[in-house]
């Protein structure tokens, strides 16, 4: 059995050793999980680390191999200092493939429960895509269960169906004279953060949620400004269409995609959401369509769209399916009950 020693990391002050430990550890695993995905560079890595939003509270261990000079493995647990779902945490671990099945996964555990209790946190949730099976096998063994199943959706320009494109900017043309079409390069302007953070808190609380033990997520303009600058900071840049009801003024909706010029193949599509009030105009489809119509003429080098939704997701997995995307990958949340992952360990003691 291969020797191994778990230490924190520490996050926001790391050496740069241990930084590019990390990097590269972190590479290996999504060359496992998302071959056809380019590397993240140390600088990005290092960028998401220092500046991630003040309201989360993130722990992170790293498995060192015996002299210390890689990261085989890695926990975290992490919770939001919000006033919303505090009985929550989420946490993960993972170890390299040539590493696994050697109880290191159990010694993170060990260690994220020990926070879960400090911070009465009574139930643990965790993300698996289908590039893990071990994870899935792990969860089994704790006695988690899967809540809420999901695909990370993809879109291949190639397949756009382009005809139906121009049918829905056509559309969407017929609503000009109600609506005014706006664009954003970058940060949310300061006289609409409100506005949007009010249609993320409704788009967020819309979502099927399926057996998912959790509350309603209270978006706030200091949650949206945090999110951007830990966005930000790696180097993502967002483009915003948004619309506005020109008889009131009033904030109607909005769409927004993340480009990051160390993966310029890859678009990450954002929200994409409408006021009730608003709905049933084909507001949704003019948004996506004048997006990827920018997308088309200004980021040629962009190859693929994603999307993360989850299968009961009907109304968005419409207009998506309807433009060519498609499942790219299984996505899963899970969640287990803190004492259950305390009786595992303990009973693992035996």
């Amino acid at each position: 059995m291969a020797a191994f020693q778990i230490l924190p990391f520490n996050i926001s002050n790391a050496a740069a050793g241990e930084y590019a430990a990390l990097t590269r550890y972190n590479n290996c695993l999504q060359l496992e999980r998302l071959p056809d995905d380019p590397p993240a560079s140390l600088e990005e890595s290092i960028a998401y680390l220092q500046n991630l939003p003040p309201l989360l509270d993130m722990k992170i261990w790293a498995a060192w191999n015996a002299d210390q000079s890689e990261i085989i493995g890695q926990g975290s647990v992490a919770v939001w200092r919000t006033e919303d779902n505090q009985h929550l945490a989420h946490f993960s671990v993972s170890v390299l493939p040539e590493y696994r099945r050697q109880g290191m996964c159990r010694e993170f555990l060990r260690a994220i429960v020990v926070i879960a209790q400090k911070e009465k946190r009574r139930l643990l949730m965790t993300i698996i895509n289908d590039g893990a099976p071990g994870g899935i096998a792990l969860l089994t063994r704790l006695g988690a269960s899967k809540s809420l199943e999901g695909h990370s959706n993809q879109l291949q320009l190639t397949d756009l169906d382009r005809d139906l494109l121009a049918r829905w900017l056509s559309n969407g043309q017929s609503n000009q004279a109600e609506f005014e079409l706006g664009f954003w390069d970058g940060a949310y302007p300061e006289d609409k953060l409100q506005d949007v953070a009010e249609l993320y808190d409704l788009v967020n609380n819309q979502q099927p949620l399926d057996n998912l033990d959790v509350e309603e997520v209270h978006t706030t303009p200091e949650l949206l400004r945090q999110t951007e600058t830990s966005l930000f900071s790696k180097g993502d840049e967002r483009w915003t269409y948004y619309l506005i009801d020109r008889a009131t003024g009033k904030f109607a909706g909005c769409t927004d995609i993340l480009w990051n010029p160390n993966r310029p193949n890859f678009l990450q599509q954002g929200m994409t959401g409408v006021f009730p009030r608003y709905r049933n105009k084909g507001l949704g489809r003019w948004l996506k369509a004048v997006m990827l119509d920018k997308v088309l003429k200004e980021r040629s080098q962009v190859k693929f769209i994603r999307s993360h939704n989850a299968d009961s997701n009907a109304a968005m997995l419409k207009i998506n399916t309807a433009l060519g995307f498609r499942p790219h990958m299984v996505e899963s949340l899970w969640q287990v009950e803190t004492r259950k992952v305390v009786e595992y360990l303990e009973a693992c003691q035996d």
